[in-house]
């Protein structure tokens, strides 16, 4: 389930346009320069297993009769929301990925990012450093699985971003190897606020009988941390990456006209000075390191 991934490109307007083939773009992904890159997960099926649940996030599933599941959509159809991009390599390629800059500071997991890897293959990667295993973790996944824009002309990857909210869709794609069984219409919106929302127009397949003999199937949240290993029989630095923390939402809730809302939580991360970190009413255990005038992240 390896993926290439793609440097920033120049994206076309949301009309749909002749096919282009894919001229072998350079692929930017790799291991790490110099050295191997371990990727360390939570066991499976296991939710937010080293950190306390309501640590981050909180969450709410929404269905086809409920009010918000409509308030959640974004119609990327309506101008008002913004200009609408369509991606030329992601709606064309299969197990592609490319990075996306944003316009505002995204905080996820309290860090904040200006930066997203988009894969075709239903989740937006928020890690720094892009390698080839982009479904091991550090992902924003609303369906995570097999899918390849390549296979018709009505597949679409886009997105949209209007220094409040972005917004990326994933419209009338098709599962690798089974498109006839129908096509999915999907999206996930980070909010500036921090509040991330998964929204469902099409799903033609309980999620629990799609496969992932060839590809990971995953919905929820991920993040990790990475260390600096430095090896005594080599003066390579190794680079190990440990997810801490995931939510695995419930894939049964998710079906046509449905929707997920996350809301982010206070974390220490917020605090820039020492007097902010130990008198918060809002967060609870936070220390503050003098050396790096702030608070120490996961791994330091």
């Amino acid at each position: 389930m390896r993926y290439h991934v793609n440097g920033q490109q120049h994206e076309k307007p949301s009309h749909r346009t002749p096919r282009e083939p894919w001229l072998g773009y350079a692929r930017v992904a790799r291991e790490v320069l110099g050295g191997g890159l371990t990727i360390d997960t939570l066991p499976d099926n296991m939710t937010h297993l080293v950190e306390d649940a309501g640590r981050y996030y909180s969450w709410r599933s929404f269905g086809p009769d409920d009010q918000r599941t409509n308030e959640l959509w974004v119609d990327l159809n309506d101008l008002e929301h913004g200009q609408v991009r369509m991606h030329g390599i992601l709606s064309n390629t299969h197990r592609q990925a490319a990075k996306v800059a944003l316009s505002f500071d995204f905080p996820f997991y309290g860090h904040y990012l200006r930066q997203i890897t988009i894969a075709t293959g239903g989740f937006i990667f928020m890690g720094e450093v892009t390698h080839r295993m982009l479904t091991a973790t550090q992902y924003i996944a609303p369906l995570m699985a097999n899918f390849d824009p390549s296979f018709s002309k009505e597949s679409i990857v886009q997105y949209l971003d209007n220094g409040e909210v972005f917004v990326v869709q994933w419209e009338r794609v098709r599962l690798h190897g089974r498109e006839a069984e129908g096509a999915y219409t999907f999206q996930a919106a980070l909010h500036l606020t921090g509040t991330i929302t998964f929204s469902y127009r099409d799903i033609p397949l309980p999620v629990e009988v799609i496969s992932s003999a060839e590809h990971q199937v995953k919905a929820g949240l991920s993040d990790a941390f990475m260390v600096n290993l430095q090896s005594p029989q080599s003066s390579d630095a190794q680079r190990r990456l440990y997810e801490y923390h995931r939510v695995d939402i419930d894939t049964t809730k998710i079906t046509n006209n449905s929707a997920f809302e996350f809301t982010a939580l206070p974390t220490c991360l917020q605090h820039d000075s020492c007097e902010l970190c130990l008198s918060s009413n809002l967060t609870s255990g936070c220390t503050w390191c003098n050396i790096l005038q702030r608070r120490p992240c996961h791994g330091e």
